[in-house]
C-alpha cells in the first residue's frame, strides 16, 4: 500500500508533467483530467495541486539549483519526468520540513515508478548535491 505522502508526490508529479506537456490546456484542465483518471482521493489531489503550484511559482529558482548540481546536463535536455521529479525534490529540500533522506528516498521511488532505468541513480546524484549545497546533508 502506498502511503498518502507518496501518493501526493506522485499526483503532483503527474500534474506537473501534464501542465508541461499541454500548457495550452491550463492548470484546471490538468487537475480535472487527473481527477478523472485516478478517481476520488479525498485530500490527496488538493494537496498535490498545492505542491505542484508551489513548484510552478518557484520553478526558475528550482531549475537553477538543479542545473548547478546536474554535472554536464542542461535541464532542457533532461527528460520531462526526471526534470519534474528534480523540481519536486529541490522544492522540498528548500522548504526544509521533510528530512532530506526522506526527500531523496521519495524522489528515487518516483523515478523508479515513472521514469527510465537510469533515472533513479541520476535523480539521487543531483538531489544529493543540491541537499549538500543547501547544507541539508
Amino acid at each position: 500500500m502506498i502511503r498518502p505522502e507518496s501518493r501526493r508526490r506522485a499526483r503532483a508529479l503527474q500534474l506537473l508533467c501534464a501542465r508541461e506537456a499541454c500548457p495550452q490546456q491550463g492548470d484546471d484542465a490538468a487537475y480535472r483530467g487527473l481527477a478523472r483518471l485516478v478517481g476520488p482521493e479525498p485530500g490527496i489531489l488538493e494537496e498535490a495541486r498545492q505542491l505542484a503550484d508551489g513548484v510552478a511559482v518557484r520553478q526558475g529558482e528550482l531549475d537553477r539549483l538543479a542545473q548547478a548540481a546536474a554535472d554536464n546536463w542542461r535541464l532542457d535536455r533532461i527528460a520531462m519526468v526526471e526534470r519534474n521529479i528534480l523540481r519536486l525534490g529541490v522544492a522540498e529540500l528548500l522548504v526544509g520540513v521533510t528530512p532530506p533522506k526522506v526527500v531523496l528516498d521519495e524522489s528515487i521511488w518516483l523515478a523508479q515508478r515513472f521514469a527510465g532505468p537510469r533515472a533513479p541513480g541520476f535523480v539521487n546524484g543531483v538531489l544529493d548535491r543540491v541537499a549538500r549545497s543547501l547544507g541539508r546533508l
